[in-house]
């Protein structure tokens, strides 16, 4: 188990489509090493494809797959499977996972904040953590 552990606070509720956060990564002393922003979709009682899912500590795995690429998978999320921490601009990019980058700012004109540099974020994301290591959402 990684002794790094991550933290996302979800901070601005923009309205019924998304959820924008804030991610830290934490030593083992607390000290932060790493800080980037989130975005989710908006809390819809946790039903599949459609919301975030509930605050509370997750395991998180690093994970390789065909569509993400290096990324990461929460697990032990009640009554839902594959959970990711992946790359993606704007609130549709996701079914329920969240995706991370660098900068809150409306890209595609639909007066929504989007998360901007994603990729690279989420690379910079996975240098910080081992294979196994917590999330906590609150």
């Amino acid at each position: 188990m990684s002794k790094n552990r991550v933290e996302l606070r979800r901070i601005f509720d923009d309205n019924d489509k998304q959820i924008r956060g804030y991610v830290t990564v934490l030593d083992e002393n607390g000290k932060v090493v790493f800080e980037c922003l989130s975005l989710e979709r908006a809390w819809k009682g946790n039903k599949t494809n459609v919301s975030s899912i509930p605050t509370g500590t997750y395991p998180l795995h690093k994970r390789n797959s065909p569509a993400y690429g290096y990324h990461f998978h929460i697990y032990n999320v009640p009554n839902r499977q594959y959970i990711l921490i992946h790359h993606g601009n704007y609130w549709f990019n996701t079914k329920g996972c969240v995706i991370v980058g660098k900068e809150f700012r409306d890209i595609n004109n639909d007066n929504l904040p989007d998360v901007t540099d994603s990729k690279k974020t989420l690379r910079n994301l996975l240098t910080y953590l081992d294979e196994r290591t917590t999330i906590t959402i609150t």
